[in-house]
């Protein structure tokens, strides 16, 4: 089996790569090292497959149509759409940039896997697609929408791009509402990266509001076992679907649980709140575990630890920036 995967030297795609080549499949990887974080970082999580034989790696840019008309073969069971710009906060600062990576670069992704006649095409969505919806948890089937940062914006809009494709074309399309995703390789932006790197320098982690915040924290290994399942998703042609782990975690409780597994006390510096951050975040994963057989397996306290693990076995040389969702 063969996979296309963008995005895949990136956190969550760098894992999944792991597993598929772990697996016997021949994997190849679109990623263009965009600077938004350190992409020594990235290099890393992908470096131990380098010289795989099962393994390919193309530097482009999934907006530049033309080098990958030339550089992909197009012979793939399925497409994993990982690639993105991320970040709810900066989308404020750059909503056209946003627009043009997110919606542009799913469309090219679209475009070619309808010329490749490729019948499978997962997507990384977002549960920041539901915004200031107040009815938690969160529900695929819930139509309102209140999307509140251009992050969020882009995808939905490409969530109905695929609805087109898959109306159209024949695709089967399936897009993942990822829930707050941690874990190793996490991006230094991230809150856990952010705060566990901080505290552990003697550093004020800043607080946005009142700490009170909630979010759904995934480990990553259970989203993993998601994607891989949706990979393999033959029923319908179009779903939506949550990936989260049916928990909500109030911010000033990470922060003690971060405080538990570091053995350190967290310094805060509390600041006002941040235009495009949602209230709280909470996944019903009941249509994950209906169609997918999805069943998140690990708890904040264990998938915390084996963060912490990573971050103290990797001394990565780059600067903690600002803190996103």
């Amino acid at each position: 089996m063969r996979a296309l995967v963008t995005g895949g030297a990136g956190f969550i795609g760098s894992h999944l790569v792991d597993r598929l080549l772990a697996e016997g499949w021949k994997v190849t990887v679109v990623d263009n090292f965009d600077t938004f974080y350190d992409p020594q970082m990235k290099r890393r999580n992908i470096e131990q497959h380098l010289g795989n034989s099962s393994f390919e790696l193309i530097e482009a840019d999934i907006r530049d149509m033309e080098t990958m008309r030339l550089e992909l073969s197009g012979d793939y069971d399925v497409v994993v759409h990982l690639a993105a710009k991320a970040g709810v906060r900066p989308s404020i600062q750059d909503p056209v940039g946003y627009q043009e990576v997110n919606v542009r670069g799913t469309q090219n992704m679209l475009e070619l896997a309808r010329v490749w006649g490729v019948e499978q095409f997962v997507f990384a969505s977002s549960s920041s697609v539901y915004g200031i919806n107040p009815n938690v948890p969160w529900r695929e089937d819930d139509c309102v929408l209140l999307p509140i940062s251009p992050y969020a914006a882009t995808k939905v809009a490409c969530e109905l791009l695929g609805h087109v494709y898959s109306h159209l074309y024949g695709i089967r399309f399936i897009a993942l509402r990822f829930f707050t995703v941690y874990g190793p390789r996490q991006r230094p932006d991230l809150a856990i990266h952010k705060f566990a790197r901080m505290m552990l320098q003697g550093k004020a982690i800043p607080i946005y509001g009142d700490g009170s915040s909630r979010r759904d924290y995934t480990y990553v290994d259970d989203v993993i076992e998601g994607v891989r399942r949706a990979m393999e998703y033959k029923a319908t042609p179009y779903e939506i679907i949550n990936l989260g782990n049916n928990r909500t975690v109030e911010l000033l409780e990470l922060v003690h649980a971060l405080e538990e597994v570091l053995g350190v006390r967290a310094q805060i510096r509390h600041m006002p709140e941040q235009l495009g951050d949602v209230p709280q975040t909470w996944a019903d994963v009941g249509k994950a575990e209906r169609l997918l057989g999805y069943r998140p397996k690990t708890q904040l306290g264990d998938g915390l630890r084996r963060f912490v693990a990573w971050l103290s076995a990797h001394e990565l040389s780059y600067e903690v920036v600002a803190c996103g969702s």
